[in-house]
């Protein structure tokens, strides 16, 4: 038997077990998709044969390699939990950015890459409702698209107006199959809006920023739908600033967005309100920056780090993504995590600077 087909042999098999990657954290690149100039899908599959059990909208946390250092990034899974023997993620190169400049230069088919997950609770599955509004701005796209794809996937002929906003047509992620979505579904309503024509195609669609004229013309039910938005910090302010504007009940609208360049968490005034308390202060030394921290018992420490002017990667400052890994090289933490660190790890001594509150001095690798 060739290996292709040995390998649709393996896929086909009843009973595949669900993915763990406490078990095995291990996919492999299966294959490399261009979608746009500066804009590439990776597929992958496990290493052992098994399945993807996953909610649209969910995400994976990645440990890569670069340079000799090792790098947590969260990446949403693009694909559909329907087709559950591969998984995939579409990631857009940003300049200077050390993981997305990898993948599109380095990874190939047959490279290996570990994750942890799915994690997250952005999904339309848990939130059913009669008509939705999808917003995505540039690679924001990807959590919605896996949405669309499963109700595709599924004949499940919903209401939803899926607006995403790109730089030029040409930057239109995943849109042939979004029309072609539009096509076999009456209800889906795909809405590309750009910023400005390009170079390769003239644009007879809506052009510019995401506004409310804009909005209420796409949508002019708007206040009846159940609202999604990804995408990059200024596109979810302008989002919520419009939604705000004309009443929009919060309670149905949900985001998602990872901004690797700003830290999330408690404010400053409640870190400094925390120190202040009768609470131990503990000295926290960073290895690789040569800076001291001082952090009190009731606060993490990433805040304590962000409140003495440090920058270290974080996203959701919950413990869930990960990105914020780092190695305790001595000290004890008290950690309440939400599944973006596995137990192996934390018995290596990894922890999460976002939930992780000293119990003593520390030094952290980083």
């Amino acid at each position: 038997m060739l290996q292709a087909e040995a390998l649709m042999s393996d896929h086909l098999a009843e009973g595949l077990p669900t993915w763990d990657p406490e078990h095995d954290d291990v996919l492999i690149c299966r294959q490399v998709r261009q979608e746009t100039h500066d804009v590439k899908t990776f597929v992958l599959e496990p290493r052992t044969a098994s399945l993807f059990r996953f909610k649209p909208g969910q995400f994976l946390t990645f440990d890569f390699e670069i340079g000799g250092e090792r790098i947590n990034r969260s990446y949403t899974i693009s694909s559909s939990p329907t087709r559950p023997h591969l998984v995939a993620i579409t990631v857009k190169r940003v300049p200077g950015g050390p993981v997305s400049n990898w993948l599109h230069d380095q990874m190939r088919p047959g490279m290996q890459l570990r994750a942890v997950g799915p994690l997250g609770e952005f999904t339309s599955l848990d939130r059913p409702a009669a008509k939705y509004l999808f917003l995505s701005g540039g690679s924001g796209i990807t959590p919605l698209m896996s949405m669309a794809r499963s109700y595709h996937d599924l004949a499940l002929d919903r209401d939803i107006v899926f607006v995403h906003n790109a730089r030029t047509p040409a930057d239109i992620i995943f849109r042939h199959e979004l029309e072609l979505i539009a096509r076999n579904l009456p209800g889906f309503c795909f809405v590309p809006v750009c910023d400005s024509e390009g170079a390769s195609e003239r644009w007879g669609g809506y052009r510019g920023r995401i506004s409310r004229p804009m909005l209420e013309m796409i949508a002019p039910d708007l206040l009846e739908r159940e609202v999604f938005a990804c995408g990059p910090a200024p596109y979810m302010a302008a989002v919520r600033a419009i939604l705000a504007e004309i009443g929009f009940d919060v309670a149905r609208y949900h985001e998602e967005s990872f901004d690797y360049t700003t830290l999330v968490g408690e404010s400053e005034e409640t870190v400094r309100q925390a120190a202040a308390a009768e609470t131990p202060t503990f000295r926290v030394e960073f290895t690789k920056s040569r800076r001291v921290v001082e952090c009190d018992a009731g606060t993490t420490v990433l805040n304590a780090a962000r409140a003495a002017g440090m920058r270290l990667p974080s996203s959701c400052a919950k413990g869930l993504c990960g990105t914020c890994k780092s190695r305790l090289v001595s000290g004890k933490v008290e950690m309440k995590h939400a599944g973006g660190i596995r137990q192996r790890e934390i018995d290596q001594g990894w922890v999460l600077l976002c939930c992780a509150k000293p119990q003593g001095d520390l030094v952290v690798e980083r």
